[in-house]
């Protein structure tokens, strides 16, 4: 990947290939690639900020989903992306995820890699995981949160 990238660069499968994907990607050659990981060193994009609570393997009423890892992972992604489209939002509007693994050890790191890049494609946002001894929750595993950016000529939907 080139050290820096805008939104005509690169191009993937559904939403990320939206007009709103204006985030430019840099991963500066002075530094490691984090691709591999699941992030990038740093997203930025104009308008405005989204805030997106942390979101985890929950059922309708908010009770964890029981599950291994990798499925927690996978329904933890698919809340965010319900919460990012309540904000008239989808994945390619993050600019930075925080992520939360409890007992955080390199097969999880695999895990999440492979789930974020089959959400987010190249066009990785910023990230910063945390290894957590425990989450709000009893059974929880995993937690996400997000900043996005709906850029400036779009208005949220219901508005």
């Amino acid at each position: 990947m080139n050290d820096h990238t805008s939104a005509d660069d690169l191009t993937s499968a559904d939403d990320r290939t939206s007009t709103a994907d204006r985030r430019t990607i840099t991963n500066p050659a002075t530094l490691h690639d984090p691709t591999p990981f699941g992030y990038s060193h740093a997203v930025s994009a104009p308008g405005e900020l989204v805030f997106i609570a942390g979101q985890y393997a929950s059922d309708a009423a908010g009770a964890p989903v029981p599950g291994d890892f990798a499925a927690q992972v996978e329904l933890s992604l698919t809340n965010l992306r319900h919460a990012l489209e309540g904000a008239g939002l989808g994945l390619a509007h993050v600019v930075r995820l925080g992520s939360y693994v409890v007992e955080h050890d390199l097969a999880k790191l695999e895990v999440l890699g492979r789930a974020l890049h089959a959400h987010f494609g190249e066009r990785l946002p910023a990230q910063t995981l945390s290894g957590v001894a425990a989450l709000a929750l009893p059974g929880m595993l995993f937690e996400i949160d997000a900043v996005a950016v709906r850029p400036a000529e779009e208005t949220p939907r219901g508005a």
